[in-house]
């Protein structure tokens, strides 16, 4: 059986009352800023961050509640940031446990190589791996406290228009029992039928997976890197502890048969296997298999662990060739899909939610036009496509087959040979500062700090706006019109000198040590925590000009954006997603 992803057959089996309840109202309002259609981690993000800002946004699931499972297991320090500003990051991450490293291995045992994943970034750890569920009820809580949000679980959508001032989507209810009547005539002879209705925006945003409705609507073709591996996937509950040997993420790169392990959080397991060419994927999705499995290459039964999931996955590697069509965009898997070697697939969907969600924010309010949008793509293309083509690279590394090859492949990184991954990619083009500006486009820091007696990470106490920040007065270089024009948009000015409006305590030091390591004395930082650029307090009143200059259709990025279009990507070479980066559910039990 090949179905959509999700199947089906692979919603969470949790009790009802465990279950979020399903949105059964219709929404209070036809007329919307923004339709999301999908509301999976990237569609929550992008409600939740328009929610925040004060527009009306309607989101559309044609599953009548959230998932329920854990596709995706790990987050980055840089995507924990995202939750903290879109729902209770506490709550999304009670279940998760920092990472420090993730080991690849050959199928001797032998350590190939060892990521490090230790550390701090914005705030919090540097990597986690988390339990999926726990952040989509974080995330969902945060949305239905919202009073200009709706959500409508249980509809699909099942017909896409738009013109010049708006888009039109006609959404139909949907269940699993109805499943493959959606979008089929109903009993008027223009297809419709007497549950349907309509509703309109001035935008509309694709969330909805690799088997997009809306990409396919607007009729986006997608590029293929032909990485189509096999894995049969194993999520458990541990009813003991495990062995030691589990405790860290680790991926075999057995030519026999690949495979890996990994924690979810501090209570489950996830464990995969790779289903060879010829192999029945219909046996592989049995319990007969699984246990099998676990007992012949790990010693685990079913005293030892709880299968929660058993599902069979396709990954792919796929990337639309467009991410907007007029007043329609494409986010997470619905733009991008990629396998899970990285833990990235999830990750880049998110960082599209929350990059769009401010610049559709900034145009919504009038303080940039329709053609700001198009640095979206110009923006996030590249650095995803980077991510994409290292993924396909190391999956092409974990899934050699031809043993001589593996020997060589082995030897190459006994001896350091083997070319090393490529530094993870920054933002290259789009709404950032033109000039010498080395560090535009690294991620902006974030630390503690204290200001009006209230004390806890930056983004808690100024809030998730763009920031100017300071180490000087800012009074001592910014103009009246300045001030004011920064105020209008919607700026955060942020000083640690002490003594002045904007002043804040810099308690851990975090931004003393950011200034001397980037050799500044301010900075930019957009909302998505992208540095807009840098300067010394002189050099502050022309960044702010800047700033501003862009927003009013000044489009220093449409240069940058002609060479952003062919990313320099790695080539894939012979040397875990979590959504899980699949365009097709094969076979679940």
């Amino acid at each position: 059986m090949i179905a959509a992803t999700p199947d089906p057959t692979e919603r969470s089996s949790l009790p009802a009352e465990s279950i979020p309840r399903p949105c059964g109202d219709l929404a209070s309002s036809d007329t919307y800023d923004v339709i999301v259609v999908g509301y999976g981690p990237s569609g929550l993000v992008l409600a939740s961050a328009l929610g925040r800002r004060g527009h009306r946004v309607l989101a559309v699931e044609r599953w009548a509640s959230l998932y329920g499972l854990p596709r995706l297991t790990h987050i980055d320090g840089e995507v924990a940031r995202i939750i903290q500003n879109v729902g209770d990051v506490d709550r999304a991450l009670q279940g998760s446990e920092p990472a420090s490293e993730y080991i690849w291995r050959n199928g001797e045992g032998e350590t190939l190589l060892t990521v490090d994943w230790s550390g701090e970034s914005s705030g919090y750890a540097a990597h986690y791996t988390m339990y999926q569920p726990d952040i989509e009820d974080a995330i969902d809580a945060d949305i239905r406290g919202q009073d200009t949000v709706d959500v409508l679980q249980g509809w699909q959508a099942v017909h896409l228009s738009q013109d010049s001032d708006e888009v039109t989507l006609r959404i139909r209810p949907w269940s699993k029992d109805r499943q493959g009547q959606t979008g089929q005539p109903g009993d008027g002879s223009d297809g419709t039928h007497p549950d349907d209705r309509t509703v309109t925006a001035r935008y509309i945003v694709g969330a909805d997976g690799a088997n997009s409705f809306v990409r396919t609507s607007l009729g986006i073709e997608r590029d293929d890197l032909e990485s189509n591996d096999v894995w049969l996937n194993l999520d458990t509950e541990k009813l003991r502890e495990l062995p030691e040997r589990f405790a860290v993420s680790t991926q075999f790169c057995d030519p026999v048969r690949p495979n890996m392990f990994m924690p979810i959080g501090a209570r489950r397991h996830r464990f995969e296997v790779a289903v060879l060419p010829g192999e029945s994927l219909e046996e592989a999705a049995t319990e007969e298999y699984a246990w099998r499995w676990f007992r012949e290459r790990h010693g685990l039964g079913p005293d030892d662990v709880r299968i929660l999931r058993q599902i069979v996955y396709v990954f792919s590697a796929r990337t639309a060739q467009r991410w907007r069509e007029g007043r329609a965009f494409l986010i997470g898997d619905a733009a991008h899909t990629m396998p899970p070697y990285m833990g990235q697939g999830a990750c880049s969907g998110m960082r599209d939610g929350l990059t769009l969600a401010w610049k559709l924010d900034l145009v919504l309010r009038g303080f940039a036009d329709d053609a700001f949008l198009d640095t979206y793509e110009a923006e996030r293309r590249p650095h995803v496509a980077v991510i994409q083509a290292t993924s396909v690279a190391l999956g092409e590394i974990a899934n050699l087959r031809d043993v001589e090859a593996a020997k060589a492949r082995d030897e190459a990184f006994r001896t350091g040979t083997a070319p090393p991954p490529p530094p993870f990619p920054t933002i290259d083009a789009g709404y950032l500062a033109p000039g010498e500006q080395p560090f535009a486009g690294t991620l902006s820091p974030q630390g503690v700090i204290t200001k009006d007696w209230r004390t806890g990470l930056f983004d808690d106490i100024i809030g998730n706006r763009i920031n100017l920040v300071t180490s000087g007065d800012p009074a001592s270089v910014l103009s009246r019109s300045q001030f004011d024009r920064l105020a209008e948009v919607g700026v955060d000015i942020v000083s640690t000198r002490p003594g002045n409006p904007w002043s804040v305590t810099d308690d851990n030091g975090t931004y003393r040590d950011y200034f001397a390591a980037i050799g500044a004395e301010a900075y930019v930082a957009r909302p998505d925590f992208v540095v807009f650029g840098t300067g010394s307090m002189a050099e502050v009143p022309g960044l702010v000009d800047e700033l501003l200059g862009q927003l009013r259709g000044a489009r220093a990025w449409r240069e940058q954006a002609l060479g952003a279009q062919t990313p320099r990507v790695p080539t894939p070479r012979a040397q875990n997603s979590e959504t899980a980066g699949a365009d097709a559910t094969v076979v679940s039990a």
